[in-house]
């Protein structure tokens, strides 16, 4: 099974989406299960993991019932607030959903830092392993420092970097985000997702060769084992429709084993998701 491990849905708002600013005209509308559903199929993919986009328990509530609805969605990225003083209560609850794999938390929109080095958040974290709940880290380059330090509190706990941590793509700017990717994917309980690529590079004119030396980082960091597609559809449409980011994660992988291919397309992300 081909699987995108990054996705997201939505019912458009400008309150409830505020992120999508005015210069991203192409997502400022509805994206629902049967705009998706047509999408993927005719790229070869067979099922996704949706992820949250506006930090609600109300929006993963409603992510969740779209699993229930649609065959095609194999799980739910949702949002829980973490650092709340009656979190295990929540987990408790919502953990319940077989469908809830993973949360995930904003945090490269904190304007601390250090967020993630936070007391409260990490009480959060210390708590999803004992429900079976991955992690997704979304952050940009600058973070990974402290990210690193992040993971190190929790050796046991599985997370997957999302966006493989957003370098400075336009700027074709490599370093230091290669030498501290390699760090992070030291650590074995940490994944990564060939998602939000496009999106760091030039909207406009980007190539495959501009990424390349990005994705190579990765691929050589985590390995096929700990690398898993994903489209972040719809946000892609802003550099890049979801047909050719399919075709250029087919071409990045070919010289690759079909062990290794089919970890990439699916397996990673069953492992990590448990799917």
């Amino acid at each position: 099974m081909k699987i995108d491990a990054h996705h997201h849905f939505w019912r458009y708002s400008p309150d409830q989406y505020a992120w999508i600013s005015t210069d991203m005209a192409v997502l400022r509308r509805d994206f629902l299960a049967d705009d998706l559903r047509q999408t993927m199929h005719g790229a070869g993919i067979d099922g996704v993991v949706t992820v949250e986009a506006r930090q609600s328990v109300e929006e993963t509530r409603w992510l969740l019932e779209l699993a229930q609805e649609n065959e095609f969605v194999k799980g739910v990225v949702g949002w829980l607030p973490l650092a709340a003083d009656n979190i295990q209560v929540e987990l408790e609850r919502w953990s319940k959903h077989s469908m809830l794999k993973a949360l995930r938390h904003v945090l490269h929109d904190e304007p601390d830092d250090a967020y993630m080095l936070g007391a409260e958040f990490n009480r959060g974290i210390q708590l999803l392993q004992k429900f079976n709940l991955a992690y997704d880290i979304l952050i940009f380059e600058k973070h990974l420092p402290q990210t690193i330090r992040f993971v190190d509190q929790h050796p046991n706990q599985i997370f997957v970097l999302d966006h493989i941590a957003k370098p400075r793509i336009k700027a074709r700017a490599i370093e230091p985000w290669n030498k501290l990717i390699a760090q992070l994917a030291k650590r074995p309980n940490v994944f990564c997702k060939l998602s939000g690529v496009v999106t760091e590079a030039d909207h406009r004119s980007w190539s495959s060769a501009d990424i390349q030396p990005y994705l190579d980082t990765v691929l050589n960091a985590f390995g096929p084992s700990r690398l898993m597609f994903g489209s972040d559809w719809p946000v892609c449409l802003l550099a890049v429709s979801y047909a050719r980011w399919v075709r250029t994660i087919h071409e990045f992988i070919a010289p690759l084993s079909a062990t290794e291919r089919d970890q990439i397309l699916g397996s990673t992300a069953a492992k990590a998701y448990r799917l």
